[in-house]
């Protein structure tokens, strides 16, 4: 959406005002009551509704507002459908099953924090998720890390900087998914940017889990053991299994369409799943792709890992992709967002401060509202058409999303994924981040990139230096 578009010219202060209301409301119930963030979004949206309606802005073009803003998610959406339609079969193929337990061939007594971290981020990569990542193996490595009488701190900080570290460059990732559609940038595009700063950020990390790792270890390892027992007596621990993964890469790299890429994911991983699960017909595809796969191996640990995906898992996150986009189309159809954009403009016009107002805008809402997903939705509608604007190609802005968005998110006591981390791993917030380096490391260092200007990506000659 365009300012011209806006039913309304407001001043940057009663703009403020507005938003200051409309996020403190969504900030309290999350975070005080304790709402799913549905609820506080729909309210958010009928507040927005009644201040246009007290503005004398007609109710169809209310409805033009909230239909725009929802539009604006519709590639995003079918981009979801087929990630969730993806986790399963690749489940159910024994792609990510393969995957889990070479990385699980690696855990050891040597440089234990260090091939904790490795390891997360294989496993996150490979099912798209931190926290099931966390919940699962993470949960196993805090206990041998306990029987070692290492610290918990660390090991949670490494399990917390790999898992968050696969989540963002996996495809099958809502957040990596949810960044890029926002902004409209492709999919593989959008990973590949990411590189420049995921890469730097992993390698320092790496570097610091193996300083702080103790040299040799002994201790029992029963648990790992048995989690590699229970994949292999399921049958789904083949090399084949990871031609699914192979062929995804080559077509990535090759630059072909996202939904035909995950669709040809979807496919191989299918004739091979037919091959390595007993009685799998027409029937069993259909139930897989839709309600996803099931694993009923008797192992708690296994079976949390491995029964994930389907369309019908990704519901959670459309519905509220739709719902955010919606208030984002309020927000500029009432002329809240060009207000404040227009506060600012001064900052706006030098790529350095538009970067860093990104940046700060991603943490920001992150702190506020405790969650992840709006801070990517509420920062790349904000900012997208100032980055157009600035001459900046907006897979700029998709990697700011994730770099201050998605991995600060654990950072936050009270956010999402730092209430449910400290519970899962039995570690306070305040105790593990220190040393959840590359959540940390992230976000400086693509600061340090905007103000530098390195691989920040222009589309004319005119961008502001």
């Amino acid at each position: 959406m365009h300012q011209d578009q806006a039913a309304l010219r407001l001043k940057p202060l009663e703009a403020l005002i507005v938003t200051l209301i409309i996020l403190g409301g969504i900030s309290y119930s999350i975070i005080f009551a304790g709402a799913v963030p549905h609820i506080p979004v729909v309210f958010a949206i009928m507040g927005l509704v009644a201040y246009g309606l007290i503005k004398k802005v007609t109710v169809k073009e209310l409805e033009n507002g909230l239909i725009e803003g929802a539009k604006s998610g519709l590639g995003a959406i079918f981009i979801f459908f087929f990630i969730g339609m993806l986790i399963s079969s690749w489940m159910a193929g024994g792609t990510i099953p393969t995957f889990i337990y070479m990385a699980l061939e690696a855990v050891n007594g040597k440089f234990f924090y260090a091939i904790v971290f490795v390891v997360a981020s294989v496993i996150g990569m490979s099912i798209g998720s931190s926290l099931t990542t966390a919940a699962t193996l993470g949960v196993a490595f805090m206990g041998v890390s306990t029987a070692l009488g290492l610290s918990e701190a660390i090991t949670a900080g490494a399990v917390i900087s790999g898992a968050f570290f696969g989540d963002k460059m996996s495809p099958l990732s809502d957040t990596t998914n949810l960044s890029s559609s926002t902004v409209k940038v492709d999919l593989f595009e959008h990973i590949k940017n990411m590189a420049w700063t995921t890469v730097p950020a992993f390698a320092i990390s790496l570097v610091l889990f193996a300083v702080l790792s103790p040299g040799e270890a002994a201790s029992d390892f029963t648990k790992i053991a048995q989690l590699k027992e229970t994949l292999q007596d399921q049958g789904l621990v083949h090399w084949y299994s990871l031609l699914p993964f192979a062929i995804l890469t080559v077509m990535a790299i090759k630059r072909i369409s996202a939904i035909i890429t995950l669709s040809a994911g979807i496919i191989s991983s299918l004739f091979i799943a037919v091959f390595v699960q007993n009685s799998f017909g027409v029937q069993e595809v259909m139930s897989l792709l839709f309600s996803g796969y099931v694993s009923e191996s008797g192992s708690e640990e296994v079976d949390s890992l491995l029964s994930r995906g389907g369309m019908e898992s990704m519901m959670f996150s459309i519905s509220l992709v739709l719902l955010a986009l919606s208030m984002g189309g309020l927000f500029f159809k009432l002329g809240i967002l060009p207000a404040l954009l227009e506060g600012i403009k001064g900052v706006l016009n030098r790529v350095p401060s538009l970067i860093a107002s990104a940046a700060g805008t991603a943490i920001g809402i992150n702190f506020l509202l405790g969650e992840q997903y709006l801070s990517i939705l509420l920062t790349g509608n904000a900012f997208r058409e100032p980055f157009e604007k600035a001459g900046l190609h907006t897979k700029n802005l998709s990697r700011i999303l994730e770099d201050a968005g998605t991995v600060v998110n654990p950072l936050v006591p009270w956010s999402v994924c730092g209430v449910f981390l400290a519970g899962v791993l039995g570690v306070e917030t305040a105790a593990y981040l220190p040393f959840a380096f590359f959540c940390l490391l992230s976000p400086i260092i693509t600061l340090i990139y905007g103000l530098t200007g390195i691989k920040i990506t222009k589309t004319n000659k005119k961008a502001a230096a």
